[in-house]
């Protein structure tokens, strides 16, 4: 993509209404913009980061065994009746009526809507376990919106839902959901601990919520070192065998927000392992037995003929929470620095001098070979200053910036920057081609 064609307004000064560094930088790289209070529209930019990040929850998910589907964002309000939540949730759910005057919700959650769907359509023990996902955008009426992404009003969530005969085999789609939570933060570049959480509004007695460290977190968490320094993706997953031995790898050390943290307890390990710092929940993993299924009446028949009340968990993810929390957790004082996984372009292309014959030829030439060797390009032609170029590039932290100009030309080289480091190599063109093509 040729950035003179590229919507992306950026911000020179920081905008006054942003608090926090993932608002302000998201604002000031031109991935979004406000439509109203906690609402958003994403820009070409954002949009590019939030579908890759939704991506790889769509391969962690579906590695699990899960299976992807999609819900209406508009719900009865009758299924919510149902369950007994309708009364209880408060004034952030948005209630509405169509022209039926039939009453609607603006969906902030799928639990009834799911159980719904699978007592229509599951009859027998045998078609159990069942493991099914979306990514859907909700809505919750937030009475203070802040942060901007952080905690919006309109969001994206992977919502998954687990369907089993028992609270055995409920707990066992649970740790597939725990694994997968691991893998899914670890391959966007992010150290995600999980830690044991209140269930709030969904209910249930078990629950664990996944926390990146971040200076600029909303929680103040607690745990052994040991959990930071983990590599989960070390070793592949096989969904089908035990996975309790992982679970009580992670959940054996101590990690507590400030909510449950005991100092007594956390005084106990050595304080060279003992980190405190600020966190970011990302994600939230809910095992909640028969809350929904019995109201609901959510049943399947047993080997004996009986009708069983399913057991159900429910795991959320905030997509597009995530973008302001890899910000958080990944920025400097010059803009973003994305981790590869999730960077919305692969490699920045720089021409120092736009309209120069010899760096408008070689900096085509690198375009053209760079797309076709798979990678994703945004290829700065503007006519700019390079000044301008290099603050652009920096603030929006594409993983890699190739810089070409005049004077490397005449050497016969162009420049290659590492964003996460700053690291500058002067290479051969073909070398540096070679370079990124290894990394595409």
């Amino acid at each position: 993509m040729r950035l003179s064609q590229f919507l992306m307004p950026t911000l020179r000064e920081n905008p006054s209404e942003a608090q926090i560094v993932s608002h302000r930088l998201m604002l000031r790289a031109g991935m979004i913009r406000q439509s109203s209070a906690g609402i958003y529209t994403w820009l070409p930019l954002g949009f590019r980061v939030l579908k890759r990040i939704e991506q790889i929850v769509r391969e962690e998910q579906d590695a699990a065994g899960c299976q992807e589907m999609l819900m209406p964002t508009i719900q009865p309000a009758e299924l919510w009746r149902e369950s007994g939540r309708y009364d209880d949730y408060g004034k952030e759910m948005l209630r509405i009526r169509d022209r039926h005057d039939r009453e609607m919700l603006y969906g902030p959650t799928n639990e009834e809507l799911i159980t719904d769907i699978f007592r229509n359509a599951v009859r027998s023990y045998k078609e159990l376990p069942k493991l099914l996902y979306h990514i859907q955008w909700k809505f919750r009426d937030e009475v203070r919106p802040r942060f901007g992404v952080m905690r919006g009003r309109e969001f994206l969530m992977k919502d998954s839902y687990s369907f089993d005969i028992d609270a055995a085999a409920a707990r066992r789609s649970y740790n597939k959901m725990f694994v997968a939570y691991l893998r899914t933060f670890a391959r966007m570049g992010l150290k995600a601990i999980p830690m044991a959480a209140e269930t709030g509004p969904i209910g249930g007695d078990l629950s664990h919520e996944f926390i990146i460290l971040a200076e600029t977190g909303e929680s103040q968490v607690y745990c052994h070192r040991d959990l930071v320094e983990f590599d989960v993706l070390a070793t592949e997953v096989d969904y089908e065998a035990d996975l309790q031995p992982i679970v009580d790898k992670w959940t054996s050390l101590y990690a507590a927000t400030d909510e449950k943290h005991d100092p007594a307890i956390f005084a106990q390990i050595p304080e060279s392992d003992r980190v405190e710092a600020r966190g970011i929940e990302v994600g939230h993993i809910f095992y909640f037995g028969t809350k929904y299924s019995a109201p609901m009446k959510a049943t399947v028949t047993d080997a004996e003929g009986k009708d069983v009340v399913v057991h159900m968990g429910s795991y959320g993810i905030g997509v597009s929470r995530l973008v302001g929390a890899i910000i958080e957790a990944s920025h400097d004082d010059a803009g973003i620095i994305w981790p590869d996984s999730v960077a919305p372009f692969d490699v920045a292309l720089v021409n120092l001098r736009s309209g120069d014959a010899a760096c408008d030829a070689a900096a085509g030439d690198l375009y053209t070979k760079l797309r076709n060797a798979g990678l994703e390009v945004l290829y700065d032609d503007r006519a700019e200053s390079p000044g301008v170029k290099f603050a652009t590039m920096d603030l929006i932290g594409l993983p890699w910036q190739l810089i070409v100009g005049p004077r490397g030309l005449k050497s016969g080289v162009v420049e290659l920057k590492r964003r996460s480091t700053g690291a500058k190599e002067e290479l051969t063109i073909d070398a540096a081609l070679a370079r990124l093509a290894a990394k595409g």
